[in-house]
């Protein structure tokens, strides 16, 4: 669907108020945090700004952030788990201001991490902006997964296939999905106007993953560690726009 600039101009408020969350997060990070205490600070933020959360209650989500830390790619629930030094932790984050959404996601290491956990953090967020480079009028929506793909397994990592990006506006979730690798096929032709959360989710490992029994963390099926970056962008005439920036 193509949004009209008035439309536009709610998401970018919408994606100021989740770059935010991010800045207050990320500052929070470190060893002995709670993931609810992150949590804690993205509501605070949301409160400021009097926005509403696009990912409380979402089919019973129980809180506004997700946190994922080590072999938890996404979707982690928020509670008692303390951080310590070495980890990395995604976090992902949404936002609703005027009925527009915005939603993006980050990974971060806590203290000194490894030189592999580094690699994965810096080679997923690259991967995530070879992406949105594809982001133009007249290119085809499925060169993003290309461009995510090709970095991603250049490095020597691989791209979750079960979970992938998606168009947003009025929900958070709208249709066409994007795959972050190659599918087969070109998908549709991008348009001025289109708006499209683009997120990488790149494993150490195999690809392979599974649902804790909360039914919600999903995990590497051989523990190895994940990294999650993502950003809400607008096709335009001057190339894409990234709203969740600050």
């Amino acid at each position: 669907m193509r949004r009209s600039r008035e439309e536009l101009d709610k998401m970018r408020k919408a994606g100021k108020v989740v770059a935010e969350m991010h800045e207050a997060t990320r500052a929070a990070i470190r060893p002995g945090v709670t993931t609810m205490q992150l949590n804690e600070v993205a509501e605070e933020v949301l409160a400021k700004r009097g926005a509403r959360s696009n990912f409380l209650n979402y089919h019973g989500f129980p809180a506004v952030i997700c946190t994922s830390p080590n072999d938890m790619i996404v979707h982690g629930i928020p509670g008692d788990y303390r951080l310590v030094e070495g980890d990395i932790i995604s976090i992902d984050c949404g936002a609703i201001v005027e009925g527009y959404h915005g939603d993006a996601a980050y990974t971060a290491g806590v203290g000194e991490i490894s030189d592999v956990a580094r690699r994965l953090i810096e080679v997923t967020e690259r991967s995530m902006w070879a992406g949105i480079d594809q982001l133009v009028i007249g290119h085809r929506l499925h060169e993003v997964g290309r461009a995510v793909q090709k970095v991603a397994e250049a490095a020597g990592f691989s791209v979750v296939r079960e979970y992938v990006g998606h168009a947003i506006g009025t929900e958070m979730h709208e249709s066409p999905q994007v795959p972050n690798y190659w599918p087969g096929t070109p998908g549709p032709t991008l348009k001025e106007g289109m708006v499209f959360a683009i997120e990488p989710m790149v494993n150490v490992g195999s690809y392979d993953t599974y649902v804790l029994e909360d039914g919600w963390g999903v995990m590497t099926q051989d523990g190895q560690l994940s990294a999650h970056f993502e950003h809400t962008i607008a096709v335009t005439a001057d190339g894409p726009e990234v709203f969740t920036v600050a």
